[in-house]
């Protein structure tokens, strides 16, 4: 049997794991361990590592990284934590591991792969070669990438991507993107369960909201918070507003403090959700009237809801989008015109991420190496 590791640091890469670790779990050629840091063992953040637990997935490992605060320094401090106690863990499970798979673009995965290096492990990297230009999300990224052995990019240009920054010779797969294999496996909560589940009536036309900080531009995040607050202060009076809370990036409490105040302000106009999980998550956009904000899961995920989305600033800058995508600066009146016009259209189009089956292809790759 292979001997499996993934490392998830956060509800975000959790929830695009997650077909593959279903079907990791029950495959008879693979040995899967999960090891858990991050946000997941955050109680400011939901403490996540309860979702994994409840899915049927064992935590085989655990090692908690986060420091307090959201200002340069700490997150610097938690970027070195992190590859600290990495070290010690690469250092007792050198040879562990057929393969380790990590995801993605976070300071958490880069501190954990780049601890990694000296011992030579075997990383197999999802979603490389993508582009964020208004984040430092791009540094880390091509990190990750530099460091693996394996690469499965979501599309054929990230594959080229990759090519140019490893070799032409590079162990390249393309499969998609791995959370649209959740559309056809997860069980959608209806309206009713949705109500009893988080008393958010998914009847009435509804906003989902998920804006994150702009770690290129971080000084600016108070301005920007100010302005989608201006903007959704006029949105809730037509709509209710459904607000997940921002992840732990630099100045990140600028937003969850502006949220807060529109909370106080609307009562129950305003909703905010610091952990949905993959299946509520999923249900709730597929009932939005419209998405709202600047995350890679409206970039990837939205079109194959029919769902337009409102991509704000310049933190996903660089990253192919569908045609359901409409770029806007941080500025509240045009957020406002663009509700207008697009709230509760349905967007029939391609998703440029889609291939299908992408836990399969991943898993075959694996298999003949």
């Amino acid at each position: 049997m292979k001997k499996v590791l993934v490392l998830t640091s956060s509800r975000a890469d959790y929830g695009v794991y997650l077909p593959l670790l279903k079907k990791l779990k029950i495959h008879p050629d693979f040995d899967l361990k999960i090891l858990a840091f991050g946000t997941h063992l955050s109680k400011f953040h939901g403490y996540t590592i309860s979702n994994i637990i409840q899915d049927g997935f064992d935590i085989d490992f655990s090692i908690s990284n986060i420091m307090a605060g959201d200002q340069p320094g700490d997150i610097a401090t938690s970027y070195g934590l992190t590859a600290l106690k990495f070290a010690e863990f690469w250092k007792n499970h050198q040879n562990a591991f057929d393969w380790v798979i990590v995801l993605g673009d976070r300071y958490e995965m880069a501190a954990a792969v780049a601890a990694s290096i000296p011992f030579n492990i075997p990383f197999a990297h999802l979603h490389g070669g993508e582009t964020t230009l208004g984040a430092i999300d791009d540094i880390y990224r091509h990190s990750i990438t530099h460091a693996s052995k394996k690469h499965f990019v979501s599309t054929e240009q990230y594959a080229a991507r990759v090519k140019e920054l490893k070799d032409q010779d590079a162990d390249v797969t393309v499969c998609g993107a791995l959370s649209l294999d959740n559309l056809n496996e997860i069980t959608y909560l209806n309206q009713q369960q949705f109500i009893q589940k988080w008393n958010i009536d998914l009847n009435t036309p509804f906003l989902l909201v998920t804006v994150h900080p702009e770690t290129i531009a971080y000084d600016k995040n108070a301005l920007y918070a100010k302005e989608v607050c201006k903007a959704l202060d006029v949105i809730s009076q037509n709509y209710r507003i459904v607000i997940t809370m921002p992840n732990a990036d630099t100045l990140g409490g600028a937003y969850r403090e502006a949220f807060l105040k529109l909370k106080d302000k609307y009562g129950n106009k305003i909703h905010l959700i610091e952990n949905f999980g993959t299946q509520s998550y999923f249900s709730c956009l597929k009932y939005a009237s419209l998405v709202l904000g600047n995350s890679s899961s409206a970039i990837v995920e939205a079109a194959s809801f029919g769902k337009y989305v409102l991509n704000l600033g310049e933190r996903q800058k660089g990253r192919m989008t569908s045609e359901n995508i409409i770029h806007l600066p941080f500025d509240a009146k045009m957020i406002i015109e663009n509700t207008r016009q697009h709230a509760g259209m349905e967007f029939t189009g391609e998703n440029v991420y889609f291939k299908g089956s992408a836990a399969d292809l991943i898993i075959k790759a694996l298999e003949l190496i």
